[in-house]
Formats: structure tokens, sequence, C-alpha cells
């Protein structure tokens, strides 16, 4: 682990900001960290507001976008909503369609198959529509790039609305409307919502020109904010309020299709990690195992009863996902071992029978294991499929341009993408790719990182600091839980390994004269040498609550150790 203190912010900036919100110094180097400067900044950081939410009509085509889908209900037209099958595609289907269905019949939904259609719009879901008598297709999390099936869809007299958060290429499609806060030509004030976030401006703007107010949409923002939080994107700016709005929903009125899938959970009061760790994978699951269709169906359900056994039935494909995750990583991890790859830059594995469903979360794991740009390729019909994923700060997007002349297509983000290619030019574009990545990437890239927010003492930790920190959240990308660093620190005399392995570590450690706190790392079980005999080590760490027996502490939670 390579330990990286943040720098030091403007120390003027940091007591002016102190002073004016009369706080202690070390909280408001945490704001001027996350950008926040002045009174109102931080007024809008711990009291987001749904007034803060931007006018929908300053995105590009929005105006275009309603007046389309008026003269669809006008005319009694047919609308298909269409989503891809991962999480922010089938929120964002749920969220439009349960929307326009609450006052308009003719709505159908269209997810495509992930393994006979795969990614994005798809001539099967054209010819679907058409075949229904469907004239306006409102597509969402996908679309910016399907410029052939746009005009295929235009050639048979079908329209398409498109709301997506990926990058555009040169050419927009021949839509009535794109609506993407990443066009070069929009100057909507935020680029990045999720494609369920672009999906709820298009509904907000549907309500104004109903006369309806925000206030009225605060029943969708539970599946707002479940796309923010499984697709990874910044918890700034609309995406924080969007996301703290969405969490009081999912923890006080939750639709019953949240509810089914929380309602055996032994916490009061769920985080974005727990929509992460506990309701994304489950959503996921679906399009993964089975199809997104049973994800949508779950989250458009309205009897909690019916609700409940699509949750059960959810719940049997996110077990057969966890054990073909399980294999397929220990057989990769063979692989890369049996092809003498452990010293390469990236981490590039294939086998033919490996389930596509599952290969973006197997990168995942082996990114954890060796820490680089990693790619898993399966078979998908007559060729190979990937996912890829990325390090902190390296572009796989871009690693992926300079060698797509082996590929058949490719799109994604920064960190996680998806491409295709034919079986004969599989070693072109793996050597490809490894050479271009260990031309571009950073040696400090291929080691993990963690990024401290500041030094302090066990002192400066008590429970009206703690009040304080709560209000950070909710966090995510760019508003990560603050990581703290302090030195001089020794065990009581308590430490021990914990878990069925042994492999994390219970601590109980103090500094000079300060209270002593509890202390747990995960993982860390194999590090206990470093802190036996009262010897003096450093920690990095978060601080966070912990109850036991009834009664609630501080505990530190150690991200790592090292010797002081």
């Amino acid at each position: 682990m390579r330990w990286t203190l943040k720098p030091e912010p403007n120390p003027e900036t940091v007591a002016s900001l102190a002073a004016e919100l009369n706080i202690d110094t070390l909280i408001a180097k945490l704001l001027v960290q996350r950008g926040i400067t002045t009174f109102d900044e931080a007024r809008q950081f711990f009291r987001p507001s749904l007034e803060d939410l931007h006018d929908p009509y300053l995105m590009k085509d929005m105006d275009k976008a309603v007046e389309r889908i008026e003269k669809a209900i006008a005319n009694g037209e047919n609308i298909l909503v269409f989503g891809d099958y991962d999480v922010d595609g089938t929120t964002a289907v749920s969220l439009m369609s349960s929307y326009l269905k609450s006052f308009y019949p003719n709505v159908d939904t269209y997810i495509p198959d992930r393994y006979n259609e795969g990614y994005g719009v798809s001539y099967q879901g054209i010819d679907y529509a058409e075949d229904n008598g469907i004239t306006l297709i409102i597509a969402l999390d996908c679309g910016v790039k399907s410029i052939d099936h746009v005009a295929y869809a235009k050639a048979k007299n079908i329209d398409f609305i498109i709301c997506d958060h990926h990058r555009p290429g040169d050419t927009l499609p021949d839509a009535v409307a794109v609506l993407d806060p990443k066009r070069d030509d929009c100057s909507y004030p935020y680029d990045e919502l999720c494609g369920c976030g672009v999906g709820f401006k298009l509904i907000q703007a549907l309500a104004q020109n109903r006369n309806e107010t925000i206030e009225d949409l605060i029943p969708y923002l539970d599946l707002v904010a479940t796309a923010i939080a499984a697709d990874i994107v910044p918890i700034t700016g609309e995406n924080r309020v969007l996301a703290k709005f969405g969490l009081e929903v999912i923890n006080t009125n939750p639709r019953p299709g949240i509810k089914a899938l929380i309602q055996n959970l032994k916490r009061q009061t769920l985080t974005i990690t727990d929509v992460v760790f506990v309701i994304a994978p489950r959503i996921n699951a679906a399009g993964r195992i089975k199809h997104g269709n049973y994800a949508v169906e779950l989250l458009t359900e309205f009897d909690l009863e019916q609700a409940s056994a699509f949750a059960a039935q959810i719940e049997t494909f996110n077990a057969d996902r966890r054990a073909f995750d399980k294999e397929i990583t220990e057989q990769a991890l063979q692989q890369i071992l049996e092809n003498k790859e452990e010293e390469r830059y990236t981490t590039v594995v294939y086998q033919e029978d490996w389930h596509k469903g599952v290969i973006g979360i197997v990168a995942s794991r082996l990114t954890e294991t060796y820490y680089r740009p990693t790619l898993v390729f399966t078979k998908s019909g007559d060729k190979l499929a990937a996912s890829a994923r990325s390090v902190k700060n390296f572009d796989v997007y871009n690693a992926l341009e300079a060698c797509s002349e082996h590929l058949e297509q490719f799109g994604g983000h920064m960190y996680a993408a998806g491409m295709t290619l034919k079986e004969e030019n599989y070693e072109k574009f793996k050597d490809a790719f490894e050479r271009v990545v260990s031309e571009t990437i950073h040696p400090d890239m291929l080691t993990p990182e963690i990024s401290i927010d500041a030094e302090v003492k066990l002192s400066d930790i008590n429970p009206k600091f703690f009040r304080i920190l709560k209000q950070f959240e909710p966090f995510g990308p760019q508003n990560m839980t603050p990581i703290f660093l302090t030195g001089d620190l020794t065990d009581t005399g308590y430490a021990k390994k914990i878990g069925a392995d042994e492999e994390h570590l219970k601590l109980y450690v103090k500094q000079s004269d300060s209270d002593s706190f509890n202390a747990i790392g995960f993982g860390l079980g194999i590090k206990k040498e470093l802190v036996a005999n009262k010897q003096s080590f450093a920690a990095a760490f978060s601080v966070e609550e912990n109850e036991w027996n009834g009664t609630v502490s501080l505990q530190l939670r150690i991200r790592d150790i090292k010797n002081d």
C-alpha cells in the first residue's frame, strides 16, 4: 500500500472558512479539500435541497424530448421504454415507465438480453417495437453511439429519444432528441449524472410541463439513488442531492420492490455503501444470470407480496452469481500463474465457457490481487466479449481506443468498459493492450493507494467531531469517507486475529495520554506482528460507530498499518 497525504489546502482559506462557519480547523480543512470554500457552498453541502437541482430545460434537446412525448400522448401512440440490463439501465426503465404509466397507459418496456442481443440499443428491440405498433422509443443509459440502430428505426417510422451519460462519438444518432450532458454542445451545468439521473431530468421536465412540483417526484428517488450508488458516479452536485433524498426514501418509504430486497437486513439505516453491496448486486444479478426484465418487474411492482416473490427469485439468481464469480476468479488466477504473467502491466485472461454475466465482477476481483488494468474474455456467439476494469487514475477507455484496430466494438468509461473482437485477433489485441498500457501507465498507479485527508491526534476524535463528519454523507467518488493518519500508536495488549481464517485484526489502541479506542482492521491479520509487544506504529484509518450489547462507541476502522 502506498500512503499519499493530500496536499495542504491554503491555510488562509481554511482559517477564513473555520471562522465563518464557527467550526474546527480540521473540519474546515476537509471541506476545502472537497472544493468548499464559502459559507454558501458549505450550506449546500451540509443542507442539500431539492431546490438546488438545475432546471432540466438547460439540457440540450430537452424541449424537443418533452414536445415529442406530449405529442405521442396526445395522439395515443405506443411508447417503448428501452434500457440496458445493468442497475443503471433497469432502474432508469423502471423510473421512466412507472412515471409515464401514472398518467398514460400505452407504455411498454424492453430490456435487451445480455447474451442474445448484447449491450445497448438492439435491432431485435426495434423489431419488437415495429411488431407492436410502437412509434416512439425512449432509450435510457444507452444509445448515444447507436447511429445505425436509430437509422434502422427511422426507416420504420419509429422515433428515438436518447437519455445517455456515456461519451458521444464524433457523430450523434439522428434521434428526435439526444439528452446527454457529456455532449460537447450541451451547456448543462452538471455532466456527471448517471443514465437514470438523465432519465430523472426528463421526468422532471415532463412534470414541470404538467404543473407538478419536485415534491411529486420524491417517490422516484429511491431508484435514482440506487443507480448513482451502483454506477460509481461522483457524489457531488446534483448527484449528492439526488443520492441524499433517495436514501431518505429507501430508509423511510421505499417502493415495494426495494423494500422486499432489504426487509431481512438487520440495519436501522442504510447508507450508500449498503446500496452498493446489498441492493445493487441483487438487481444486477437478474441481468447477469437470467434477464434484466426480472429487475424491472421487481422495481415496478406495487404489491408487496408479489414484490417479495420477485425478490426471492432474484435472491436465487444472486446466489448463482456468487458461485460463478468464485469459480471463475479461481480459474482466472490459475491461468495467470500457468502463463507466468504475474509481472505484466496488464491482466488479460480468456476461457470460452466463462459465464458472460459475471466477467465484469471477476475483472474487479483480479484487480484486487494484481493491481493493474484487467480484461476478462469469454466466448459470445462467434466472437469474444470482455469486461475491462482499471486502477485509480488510469483511463482504460483511452487504452482500448489505442488498440481499436483489433476490436469489433467497444464502449464505456475511464474505469470500466466492454468490448468484442474476433477470436483470431485475441493474441494481437492482448499484446497491443500490454504495450499501450506499459507505455502510458505511471509506475505509481500499479500500487494501491491510500489517499489520506489529514494527519490527526487521537485526542481530535470525539463525539462532536464525529457528528459533523456524519454530515459529510453520503460518501462516494470525490467525497470519499475521510481517511486520517496518526503515528506513535500502541496496542494496549489486546491485539488478536479474528475471523474464521484469522484474517482480520482487532486492536485496542492509545496514543500518549489520549483515550483508548477500539480498532478493527479487515484483512490485516497478517500485520499483527507490527503491533505486538507494544511496538509503536502508524495507522491510516477512518472513524465509525460500533454498537455492541446496546452500547454505541467510536471505533477506528484501520485501513493499513506501518512501522512508526
